[in-house]
């Protein structure tokens, strides 16, 4: 799951001034009702879920108690996500290990190779010395406390034994989803690729530079204005670690997307730094404690500092690398100052590249973290106090066509007339709901194969 946003002539907040009083939190978030959710039922009804193809029509009593179910199945997608996480870090991990990483070509070569299971065993047993040790870093002892939530112990010889037979059998699973999407890999199911797959909070740069680009298109064609961006909600904006390209378990736990967000939009012009409000929408308890830590510690003047590592071995067209390149070296600069990064180790140094911003205290106060579950809730705003932007990357493609459709109803619930939608992944769903299709980007980001990002922009009808 990840974003970013802008503003340029109202960019410069003094260090001196009085602190900006921080936006507050909205209503407490309200499902979809049988009403409101008409469009949806209406647009994929051959689509609907086989729980709401009853016999005789469908009851508002029936669709009460299937979206209570449907929330709470969602959130339990989170516990997989964090197994994927795991996996990653077993995988690509640089901080507890000297053993070669095992990339998607070896991965799929686990369990067939007596080379690839011996780098696996190797890394999960340094994976486990650094678990059971007493100096382990943040991530490192975050996944810790995962496995010992579910009944795991580091205590013992049989308990770390376990442990590793947990970790082997978690890194088959990876193996064997990833050859599953990869022969299922097709255009008309590539924008809900993952809706059977846990809920990853892993994230990287990527969404964020296609976010700017897609942003000053929009400012270029008109549909931005300056200083017309006033409230945006980011959905799912990730925490990361140990994301899915490289070993990123350097640097601490970070969300980057917001302050991403913000910087764009402060850049080009379309909001002021010092009033905008950005809300992060969000199921899991990890990244929303995460951003009300960051808030309280900037409410008694700590920055946020984000470490922008990213992988340049990456295969990647020339002109998105010099673009890309020239996003990453500025990213940060209009909310925050440089300082120095934390040291890649050397096991990454060879395709590691990292630079570190330290975002201003008053920044960080402007962004407010609700528990909001997108594709059955919305936020109830107040008269004139909807979403000019609701920005949404590496989050829909976790869901089926018929949940898209009902996280178009919430979005458009939520957002301003002539308010934008900005997601990676294209909505199924239809007019009805008040959104009509806008602008769209396209990057060329590699070649031989081809692969091609998108944006979609969807905004609601005035």
């Amino acid at each position: 799951m990840k974003f970013e946003f802008l503003l340029c002539s109202l960019l410069i907040v003094s260090r001196s001034a009085s602190v900006v009083a921080a936006p507050q939190a909205t209503a407490n978030p309200q499902f979809l009702s049988f009403e409101q959710a008409q469009p949806a039922l209406l647009a994929t009804a051959a689509k609907l879920p086989a729980e709401l193809k009853s016999a005789g029509p469908l009851t508002r009593e029936q669709w009460a108690k299937w979206v209570h179910q449907k929330n709470a199945e969602i959130r339990a997608r989170l516990d997989r996500g964090e197994e994927d996480t795991l996996a990653n870090l077993l995988r690509f991990g640089v901080t507890f290990t000297k053993e070669y990483r095992i990339d998607d070509q070896y991965l799929v070569k686990y369990g067939q190779s007596t080379l690839v299971n011996a780098f696996a065993e190797n890394r999960a047993n340094d994976l486990i010395r650094a678990m059971a040790s007493g100096n382990a870093n943040e991530g490192i002892r975050h996944m810790r406390a995962f496995l010992e939530r579910k009944g795991y112990t580091f205590n013992t010889p049989e308990g770390r034994k376990a442990v590793r037979k947990y970790l082997l059998a978690n890194l088959a699973r990876t193996r064997d989803e990833m050859v599953r999407y990869i022969s299922q890999t097709r255009e008309d199911t590539r924008f809900h690729l993952f809706e059977d797959r846990g809920i990853s909070l892993d994230t990287n740069l990527w969404p964020d530079f296609l976010i700017d680009q897609h942003l000053a298109g929009m400012v270029a064609k008109g549909l931005l204005r300056p200083g017309s961006v006033h409230r945006v909600a980011i959905v799912g904006p990730g925490l990361d670690f140990a994301n899915k390209q490289m070993g990123s378990d350097f640097y601490p736990r970070q969300s980057t997307q917001p302050f991403a967000v913000v910087d764009s939009l402060v850049r080009l012009g379309l909001c002021d730094p010092a009033s905008v409000e950005v809300y992060t929408l969000d199921i899991s308890p990890e990244v929303n404690s995460h951003l009300e830590r960051a808030r309280r510690n900037a409410a008694a003047g700590r920055a946020y500092v984000v470490q922008l590592a990213w992988n340049t071995t990456a295969r990647l067209a020339p002109t998105y690398r010099e673009s890309f390149i020239e996003y990453w070296r500025k990213l940060g600069s209009s909310i925050g100052n440089p300082v120095p990064p934390l040291p890649v180790p050397p096991a990454a140094a060879a395709d590691a590249e990292t630079r570190a911003v330290k975002i201003r205290p008053e920044v960080v106060r402007r962004i407010t973290p609700v528990d909001v579950n997108v594709v059955l809730q919305h936020l109830a705003p107040a008269p004139q106090k909807g979403f000019d932007l609701i920005i949404g990357t590496n989050v829909f493609i976790y869901f089926s066509d018929f949940e898209q459709a009902l996280a178009r109803l919430n979005m458009a619930l939520m957002l301003n007339p002539g308010g934008f939608i900005l997601s990676n992944d294209k909505l199924q769903g239809s007019a009805a709901d008040g959104l009509s299709d806008s602008l769209q980007t396209v990057q060329m980001v590699a070649r031989n194969p081809d692969r091609t990002e998108y944006m979609f922009t969807y905004v609601r009808q005035k």
